[in-house]
């Protein structure tokens, strides 16, 4: 597909085929299974003003929490007690964790023989050199928007030009790599969210989670409509068919905007999904937008209820590390 057949993807009105044909060739990609990755949201501290962002450090209605090392640690023990093959450990960009800290606490998730992904933001190269050294597998950094003019007026206070430094950063260090967008920003147009999949192509990238925005009563987009759950899932479907062998998540804000919306997406392209493992009394200050449908993975019968739903539309649950078939062509070139 060139950016023009993207584009008319991306308005057409009827996408039944477009997305039957991403089933069928994230099935023949990836196959008939869905992996689960366990969360952990360690801390909601964050430094940076994004203005769609629950979390940002000018919003002053927020309980700021970190979870102790000891706690984190203990967390990703009952992920991996629970079958999960796969930790996510993601907070706001928090400098309280510093390099040796994190390093520490990576080195002891490791030991419990579980894949880590890190989404912790931007760092410098040399902050993810010791990350990777330390045993560190993936990361995750979302672009949100690849048009430098709607990303400085969403970011006030970060670098466009360095986000990009980053991800390229990433895969040199040969992490597994994933970003992603909001669908549905301010001044965001079809012709941005083609550039954006076509940037991922580009980027080689291998994992990509693609969500509506979901407006935050306390941030600058309080008034402004939540995105499309439409336009979301077409922009996914068009990622599957052009990166077939990537990994693509069946993100919360989907399940939070439509109910059902998890499932829809595991049926359009999408692969992965991400219960919560937080911490209950921390978990519900991880307020990045309202309403979150996540599932709690310290539930049983969620989870339990997560496993049916994956069951009955023919998906089996992975019981490996879930390593993107893309990452592991590229280790074979």
């Amino acid at each position: 597909m060139n950016k023009k057949e993207i584009i008319d993807i991306l308005k057409a009105e009827n996408t039944e085929g477009v997305l039957i044909k991403a089933d069928t060739i994230r099935r023949k990609y990836c196959g008939n299974i869905v992996h689960l990755r366990a969360l952990i949201e360690f801390s909601n501290f964050c430094k940076k003003q994004c203005v769609y962002c629950g979390i940002n450090s000018k919003i002053k209605n927020v309980i700021r929490y970190r979870l102790s090392e000891n706690e984190i640690i203990e967390t990703a023990k009952k992920a991996s007690e629970l079958g999960f093959k796969t930790v996510v450990l993601q907070s706001g960009e928090d400098d309280f964790f510093g390099t040796k800290k994190m390093c520490s606490i990576i080195e002891k998730i490791k030991e419990l023989n579980v894949a880590l992904t890190l989404s912790l933001g931007e760092k410098t190269k040399e902050e993810y050199k010791a990350y990777k050294n330390s045993g560190a597998d993936r990361y995750l950094l979302r672009i949100e928007t690849t048009d430098e003019k709607l990303y400085k007026k969403m970011h006030p206070n970060a670098d466009f030009k360095n986000r990009i430094k980053c991800l390229y950063n990433l895969k040199e260090l040969g992490y597994e790599t994933g970003s992603g967008i909001l669908i549905g920003l301010p001044e965001q147009t079809v012709d941005s969210i083609a550039d954006d999949i076509l940037f991922f192509k580009k980027l080689n990238a291998d994992m990509i989670g693609l969500g509506p925005l979901i407006t935050h009563k306390e941030t600058l987009l309080k008034n402004y409509p939540c995105g499309s759950f439409e336009l979301a899932l077409k922009a996914l479907a068009i990622t599957r068919i052009l990166m077939p062998n990537i990994n693509i998540p069946a993100t919360t804000a989907m399940e939070t905007l439509l109910k059902e919306g998890r499932k829809i997406a595991l049926k359009s392209g999408a692969n992965v999904v991400m219960p919560n493992i937080t911490p209950e009394i921390a978990k519900e200050n991880y307020s990045i937008y309202p309403n979150k449908q996540g599932i709690n993975a310290l539930d049983k019968i969620e989870l339990e209820n997560l496993k049916n739903e994956i069951i009955s539309i023919g998906d089996t649950i992975s019981n490996d590390y879930g390593t993107s078939k893309n990452f592991i062509a590229q280790k074979h070139l």
